[in-house]
């Protein structure tokens, strides 16, 4: 990946964009995709929309969430320790022992998670969110400068592994909004039959809402959710129950209930043009990403889920390949290049 690419994409990873503060993230997302796109949008749900060719009659909608998980402050006790709950699916037992920021109204508050030292009994191993706290370095409440409702992410740098992986937190799913910004700019100078909406979107990780909110505004002819899936090619992980998806194989197809099949045909037949190997997960009945809220939006839309295998998902180390990365963008950006405007994806109609 180039330098350039790779600074945009450490940069999201690096800007904390927890569920319903995605603002930080959004504007840097806007000034990065704003010379490729003819028209830059927002919405009331934060979502940022990159435009292109908008004349066209048939519209597809690229959505890549830029929000992650984190904690959400629930109380804070006399002696200024901070508790909290979940925003977004968090994994509890992955908080031991990590440093983190509170993202207060006036000021980004750093912190420790606390654990029992192992000679006073050790961390108890049916723990969970309401055992963990926040220890900010004060002595009560009032020093705390720390409110109810205030978010909590990991303070984490991405790390480069061997040129090859990328890790850190929140790849789920800034890797998403940022393969929508990269396929923005390598459309700027193609003449496409298409229309485009390449969307940042908000608010996946607990509602959804951002995906909706986008859909139901443009009203695509058609969408494809870009987010992450879960990658078993590391120890522990059963293949028999959850398949077997690794990385460096490529991107990641959705077959199942909600999946357009001809939308995936035309996804299956651009990867063959391309020599490119492409990777399969099941989602019988729900994808359980944005794809699910923007396919019953207006009178229907025709979606399909383009998937970045990744390990250790909801964990401060998750851990993508850059080539799975590089070979999405690909797929996508040919895809887009190859389409006529005159596509059925009415399963019915030859």
């Amino acid at each position: 990946m180039e330098k350039e690419r790779l600074a945009f994409l450490q940069e999201l990873l690096h800007t904390a964009s927890p569920s319903s503060l995605e603002m930080e993230i959004q504007k840097k997302w806007m000034a990065y995709v704003s010379p490729f796109a003819d028209e830059i949008r927002t919405d009331h749900a934060g979502n940022v929309i990159a435009v292109k060719n908008e004349s066209a009659d048939f519209h597809l909608l690229l959505a890549g969430h830029c929000d992650e998980i984190a904690f959400v402050v629930n109380r804070i006790d006399e002696d200024g320790f901070v508790y909290v709950d979940k925003m977004g699916g968090i994994n509890p037992k992955s908080a031991i022992g990590m440093k983190v920021e509170i993202i207060g109204e006036e000021a980004i508050v750093p912190g420790v998670i606390g654990v029992n030292a192992q000679h006073h009994g050790g961390m108890k191993g049916d723990f969970d969110v309401e055992d963990l706290f926040i220890d900010c370095g004060v002595a009560s409440k009032q020093e705390t400068n720390v409110q109810v409702g205030d978010l909590v992410v990991y303070r984490r740098q991405s790390e480069i592994l061997k040129d090859r992986y990328i890790s850190g937190r929140g790849l789920d799913n800034r890797t998403g909004a940022f393969i929508v910004a990269e396929v923005m700019r390598r459309l700027k100078d193609e003449q496409i039959n298409i229309g485009v909406y390449g969307v940042s979107t908000v608010n996946e990780e607990t509602n959804m809402g951002g995906a909706y909110f986008a859909a139901a505004g443009l009203q695509p002819d058609a969408a494809l959710a870009l987010d992450v899936t879960f990658a078993t090619d590391y120890p522990s992980v059963d293949r028999r129950k959850h398949g077997d998806i690794r990385l460096d194989g490529g991107p990641v197809l959705a077959k199942g209930a909600p999946i357009n099949r001809k939308l995936n045909h035309l996804l299956e037949k651009t990867a063959k043009d391309l020599d490119m190997t492409v990777q399969y997960e099941l989602t019988p009945r729900l994808t359980g990403t944005d794809a699910d809220k923007m396919r019953l939006t207006g009178k229907g839309v025709p979606v399909s889920l383009v998937s970045l295998p990744l390990r250790y998902m909801h964990s401060p180390v998750e851990t993508a390949s850059l080539q799975d990365i590089e070979e999405e963008i690909t797929l996508l950006v040919e895809l887009i290049k190859n389409m006529t405007g005159r596509e059925s994806l009415n399963p019915l109609e030859d």
